[in-house]
């Protein structure tokens, strides 16, 4: 995908939506398949390095300006706080916490999205429906896992388990900065170069944690099950190849907070696959859930079908 001063088209817009929406609410479930056979190191540095080489070697046969460090330098930065510290603290911990409590830390993110894009407080800060959507969100997220974490909550070891969820918002924080760091800094118009280097840079700052944490030493690939081996392939084609660059393109062309509405809408769709794939049910409070998540949605997008207007293209 390439951005340019001609406005992406609507096809475009809503399939790089479903597939950030729809692929992302999907990887809390693969991440901890995954982590059955993987440690958590070697999988970001496994999953992201050949997620990246991939993307490298896609660019290079499309005659993409790669290696100029112009274009490498935001790229990595934004990918060592998205898929470094961002992902790389979901991924550690999910050991420990329950995918469920994991979500309702992430869909803080939004939240995040409007306090640190300073460029767009006055815009954002004045639209109430974007920020009362914002917050009906976050609430709707809370009432959709609310039973499975009282379910949970006696079991969780309090310190480490606090800890965890400190990390987990700390990861939120630095997901939305190193997303409007791409959306004002990149320089390539091209969202798979982008992607190329962020994965790459995160694949790279993995490793180290493979050695100090004994992970390179002790893992035995052969020992690592299918269902693992499937999870991480599916993670690295669906989750980062294809839903990752579908954000960094949505990045470029859509405004932050709108698309920060990802994190919403995937733990519905995490609730919609278990109830389809896992037989699992839904209870009256879910479904209220949904009902509000869905509707924050639409707040947050509605002074766009309130107050239509054109948007002179910037330079």
């Amino acid at each position: 995908m390439q951005t340019s001063t001609k406005a992406p088209s609507t096809f475009m817009v809503v399939l790089a939506f479903a597939t950030v929406y729809i692929v992302w609410g999907s990887t809390y479930f693969f991440i901890q398949r995954a982590l059955e056979g993987f440690p958590p190191f070697f999988l970001g540095a496994f999953r992201f390095i050949i997620a990246g080489a991939l993307m490298l070697g896609w660019s290079l046969m499309q005659g993409e300006e790669v290696f100029s460090w112009k274009v490498m330098k935001p790229a990595v930065v934004t990918g060592l706080l998205l898929l470094f510290v961002g992902n790389g603290t979901i991924i550690w911990v999910e050991q420990f916490l329950p995918s469920a409590m994991v979500a309702i830390m992430v869909s803080s993110a939004p939240l995040w999205f409007v306090l640190l894009d300073k460029p767009k407080w006055s815009e954002n800060l004045s639209n109430k429906s974007t920020i009362v959507g914002l917050v009906i969100g976050f609430a709707g997220v809370i009432l959709l896992f609310y039973e499975k974490i009282m379910a949970t909550m006696s079991s969780m070891n309090s310190s480490r388990d606090l800890f965890a969820m400190v990390l987990v918002v700390f990861s939120s924080m630095a997901w939305a900065g190193g997303s409007l760091y791409s959306k004002y800094n990149s320089v390539s118009n091209s969202a798979t170069v982008n992607s190329t280097w962020q994965m790459l840079a995160a694949g790279i700052a993995f490793i180290p944690g493979t050695f100090l944490s004994g992970e390179w030493t002790s893992i035995n690939l052969s020992a690592i099950p299918t269902n693992a081996w499937l999870s991480t392939t599916y993670l690295i084609l669906v989750g980062s190849i294809a839903g990752f660059s579908a954000y960094v393109w949505l990045l470029k062309v859509q405004p932050a907070t709108k698309v920060s509405t990802y994190a919403y809408v995937n733990p519905v769709v995490a609730v919609l696959l278990g109830i389809f794939f896992a037989h699992e049910t839904i209870t009256p409070l879910q479904i209220s859930g949904l009902i509000v998540i869905l509707g924050s949605v639409l707040l947050i997008n509605l002074h766009k079908y309130r107050k239509p207007k054109q948007v002179a293209a910037t330079c």
